[in-house]
């Protein structure tokens, strides 16, 4: 029997529908948790958290069904987690009522128990958010840098994978100018290393599997650099009904998968 990805269907209040649902939901995430173990998770996993934020209740699109994502990482062992809030041109037209929605839900999700675990990381350009969020952003990086859990979070928000590579490259020349290097001097000890430690999440391992939620196939410009040998999923079910079984499906796929690095 297949579970359909888009969440299960809410019915009448004391229906029986609903109940026997849960229970065959249950059934096989038990069922395809107890599969899972023994097999090599993903290092990192990054998600485009993509659905329609207003349809859904705010405590299903903050910071609860975030938490609620994060236990299931840490649970099969994966230790690095980045999550595509918003894009950079999506932060530029806040003012309109979904770009806020998100806002405010970010920082729900920040001020609340994430920081109880995960070291929180920003990815993105800050100056393209308002200062609540900048603001929450900077105290949930502040109160988890010295978390020494091993587990990371890194944020994507005001987020755009060509201004991520063109702003590593700028970081590099203007090391090297203020060390006296001519351009030259700096193309010839240019690499693919060098600029990786450059970008948001230079200090991390890239992501092994990426997940976008709502059926969407394409990836909007997320972790470009980073994600150029990693595995690819694409769930039908959007962001605030993305269910554990959901993850762990992603999961499986993944380690069925015969990684070719290159080709």
């Amino acid at each position: 029997m297949e579970i359909r990805s888009r969440g299960i269907p809410s019915g009448r209040p004391g229906g029986s529908l609903p109940s026997m649902m849960r229970m065959v939901y249950a059934f096989y995430t038990r069922r395809l948790r107890r599969r899972l173990d023994g097999i090599t998770m993903p290092r990192h996993v990054a998600m485009v958290l993509d659905g329609d934020p207003r349809r859904a209740r705010p405590a299903d699109f903050g910071a609860g069904r975030l938490d609620e994502m994060l236990s299931w990482c840490a649970e099969m062992g994966i230790h690095h987690i980045t999550v595509f809030v918003a894009s950079a041109d999506h932060m530029r037209r806040h003012g309109t009522g979904e770009a806020d929605h998100v806002l405010r839900t970010l920082e729900e999700a920040v001020a609340g128990s994430l920081t109880s675990r995960w070291r929180v990381h920003v990815a993105g350009r800050l100056d393209v958010l308002p200062d609540t969020t900048r603001h929450a952003l900077k105290l949930a990086v502040d109160a988890t840098r010295d978390s020494a859990t091993g587990f990371h979070l890194n944020i994507a928000i005001g987020y755009d994978g060509r201004e991520e590579i063109v702003d590593a490259v700028r970081e590099i020349l203007d090391a090297g100018a203020r060390s006296g290097h001519s351009l030259t001097d700096i193309a010839e000890t240019l690499t693919a290393e060098r600029l990786a430690a450059h970008l948001y999440t230079g200090d991390q391992p890239d992501p092994d599997l990426v997940i976008r939620t709502s059926g969407v196939p394409r990836t909007s410009g997320f972790l470009l650099w980073q994600a150029a040998h990693s595995e690819l999923y694409f769930c039908d079910a959007h962001w605030p009904g993305f269910r554990k079984l959901d993850f762990l499906r992603a999961l499986r796929a993944y380690a069925a998968r015969h990684r070719r690095f290159g080709t």
